[in-house]
């Protein structure tokens, strides 16, 4: 696996610990970062163990902005890469090269981008010490050249048919007061107050969103649910939509999105909040993703209101994968590599059980106290990784 959804291995505590800064001048030329075009900088920084490693690279740009980039490099041992993170690694030989992916495309001038990857080795594992971004060798004197702009993000129905997405909805072709069509109002387990309408005056784009009149009090459910059969999207099912809230999280727990899943029979996987941070909930055992303690608590985060937030989150239906992101930011609390972390995710890997979503449903569901207003917009679900 490349860019997303790689599996990541707990080092030994005597795992060598390397950090190199690459440059082809000596380390003060980090510093030139005030002056003319440079290329760039890398921190290349390993846990190594017997026979693997995983390295974390992070590359800075010190000359013009870029909207795409390549970095490349030569391992000077025998190592080969396994999988990779945030970018799409190949390797031919000892030659090695990273292109951003989706979500990370542009790179600002003095920006910084991290990506990571794991692999083996037999012999020697040392760390790379000459790299090159689009062409041009960090720490020389040369200007990185602009890649092409990358194909936008698919957002209409036409741009999505060709992108091969399942669902893709910017509510445009929506011309009553209630969903209709693609998307039908729905209360699966239980009704309320709640409301689902199409909304003409919010909207992320175009003149029309999902409105959502969420209200408190326990089984208070009402969603917008597509009409479209998801069960054959994969093996990675990558999600992307708009969202604006006009209440924090509360400390009950709430969702906003739910998936049915057939490993589950039909009961859900959610998206929702649990003491004021974004959590994922399994509906069949109420496993909580991360842990509800306070340090697990700590590793999501809140949501901001008054205005529109991109989520995306990715589930592997071959592995123990999921990852969760906010405006481009991904949540440490929410992620699940099949490797248990402390706070994290031990409710959720105690059933093996792989999810296979078969819908999506977007509303509001209320177990208690908690009520909100919330928009949805540029909704998009497929098997190919979807930016923001």
């Amino acid at each position: 696996m490349t860019s997303l959804g790689v599996r990541r291995r707990r080092l030994p505590l005597w795992a060598l610990v390397l950090t190199v800064v690459a440059v082809a001048l000596p380390a003060v030329a980090t510093s030139r970062a005030q002056g003319a075009a440079t290329g760039c900088t890398v921190t290349y920084t390993t846990n190594e163990w017997a026979g693997g490693f995983t390295a974390q690279i992070r590359v800075t740009n010190l000359g013009a902005a870029l909207n795409g980039w390549r970095l490349e490099w030569a391992f000077g041992g025998d190592q080969q890469v396994t999988s990779a993170w945030n970018a799409k690694v190949t390797q031919s030989g000892s030659a090695a090269t990273a292109v951003n992916a989706a979500h990370n495309a542009v790179l600002a001038a003095g920006g910084s981008v991290d990506f990571g990857l794991q692999g083996t080795w037999r012999t020697a594992d040392p760390a790379p010490t000459a790299f090159a971004l689009n062409g041009a060798p960090c720490g020389g004197t040369g200007t990185p050249t602009p890649t092409p702009t990358p194909t936008p993000t698919p957002t209409t129905p036409a741009e999505c048919a060709g992108a091969g997405a399942t669902i893709c909805s910017d509510f445009e072709d929506q011309r009553g007061t209630v969903p209709s069509g693609d998307w039908q109002t729905t209360a699966p387990d239980c009704q309320g107050t709640g409301k689902i309408s199409v909304d003409t005056s919010v909207a992320y784009s175009g003149t029309r969103s999902l409105r959502v009149d969420g209200g408190a009090g326990y089984c208070n459910h009402v969603f917008a649910a597509s009409t479209r059969d998801l069960s054959s999207v994969g093996p990675v099912v990558y999600v992307r939509m708009r969202v604006r809230h006009t209440t924090a999280l509360p400390t009950s727990h709430v969702t906003f999105v739910s998936m049915p899943d057939a490993s589950q029979g039909g009961k859900a996987l959610r998206v929702g909040g649990q003491n004021g941070a974004l959590q994922w909930n399994r509906e069949s055992d109420d496993a909580t993703l991360p842990e509800q303690s306070p340090a697990g608590v700590t590793l999501s985060t809140p949501l901001a209101t008054g205005r529109w937030l991109c989520l995306r989150y990715q589930i592997d239906t071959t592995a123990q994968s999921m990852r969760t992101w906010v405006d481009d930011q991904e949540v440490s609390g929410l992620r699940v590599d099949g490797v248990p972390t402390q706070d994290v995710d031990g409710q959720w890997l105690a059933r093996r059980t792989l999810p296979r979503p078969t819908g999506l449903r977007l509303g509001w569901e209320s177990y208690g106290t908690g009520e909100d207003t919330l928009w949805f917009d540029d909704v998009a679900l497929g098997s190919s990784p979807i930016g923001c």
